[in-house]
């Protein structure tokens, strides 16, 4: 896989044929199990789930009312039981009345200090390293990295930049509606208990023309939320390239694909090469997955590690 990657590259991104300036050489990844594990939940929805114990101090009576109940028992199969969507919608409602700058700061604060309940690391620690490394590589050739996610915009934006190099207006997530209001002398925009969008599936794509406005001519996905927006990129003319992660290492990482109900990869990984989508193994073509694994890195042409192509 490495091989492709560097092959398609090269092809955009020196004189010739496949040539494609440097302003249309957009690539598009999806975050959650994507980027960085989303495993056993999404980390948005393990952020959310101490929110929630927050407001049940305030109010006990949320510990006896679903979906609550579920997230402060951290039940599993309850929470994947109420979809993709219905989670979010959750995630998004207990932030409601605060500004958006407020979240910001709540959600930087947490990730700072919250640690993932099997691998005992902050979350953040808990991104991809090859990953890392080949948006670093993508950058060095001319590429803009965008996230196109199904979580929340905020959230992202609260460590994105600082993680993965990617500032907040390359990140498009689900959102919610918020409302200008006076604060004082100053004005504020306040979060909503509504949501706005939900960036999954077909809404990808729309958003990704709503807020990029070119086609992507990369993509990089994990799940069938992210099918569309790999079909989209294939479907422009010139050479392009749309990659698929499967999870398939259970020993430095998860197993899972069709079962996971949150986000199951099934349509993606039957159709792939009907689709022109390749199929990246964690377990054959990673030889590291979390950063400060001692293991090699994906090279950049001319043997130089893509880690140190950042300028």
């Amino acid at each position: 896989m490495r091989d492709a990657i560097l092959d398609f590259v090269e092809a955009v991104s020196k004189p010739g044929p496949n040539f494609v300036p440097e302003a249309e050489r957009i690539a598009v990844f999806d975050n959650d199990g994507t980027l960085w594990c989303e495993q056993p939940v999404q980390v948005q929805v393990q952020f959310s789930q101490d929110q929630v114990e927050r407001m049940a101090k305030a109010n006990p009576a949320l510990r006896d009312r679903q979906p609550y109940k579920a997230f402060l028992e951290r039940d599993v199969p309850t929470i994947h039981a109420l979809g993709k969507k219905g989670v979010f919608e959750v995630a998004f409602a207990v932030h409601s009345g605060m500004t958006v700058d407020d979240f910001g700061h709540s959600a930087a604060d947490w990730l700072a200090r919250a640690k993932h309940p099997k691998f005992g690391r902050n979350f953040t620690e808990l991104v991809y390293q090859p990953q890392l490394e080949l948006m670093d590589y993508l950058r060095a050739n001319g590429f803009q990295t965008w996230i196109v996610s199904g979580g929340g915009a905020d959230f992202i934006r609260a460590f994105a930049e600082d993680r993965y190099g990617v500032p907040p207006s390359q990140v498009i997530g689900s959102t919610v509606r918020t409302q200008v209001q006076e604060n004082g002398r100053s004005l504020d925009l306040f979060k909503l208990a509504q949501l706005d969008s939900f960036d999954d599936r077909e809404v990808k794509v729309e958003n990704i023309g709503l807020h990029i406005g070119r086609r992507p001519i990369f993509a990089f996905g994990n799940s069938d939320g992210d099918l569309a927006m790999l079909r989209y990129t294939l479907s422009g003319s010139g050479r392009r390239l749309a990659l698929l992660l499967h999870h398939d290492d259970d020993v430095r990482e998860v197993a899972y694909d069709r079962n996971f109900r949150l986000s199951p990869l099934a349509e993606a990984l039957d159709h792939a090469d009907a689709y022109g989508v390749r199929v990246v193994s964690m377990a054959k073509d990673w030889d590291a997955v979390f950063p400060m694994e001692d293991a090699g890195h994906l090279q950049a042409a001319g043997g130089q590690k893509a880690s140190e192509t950042r300028k």
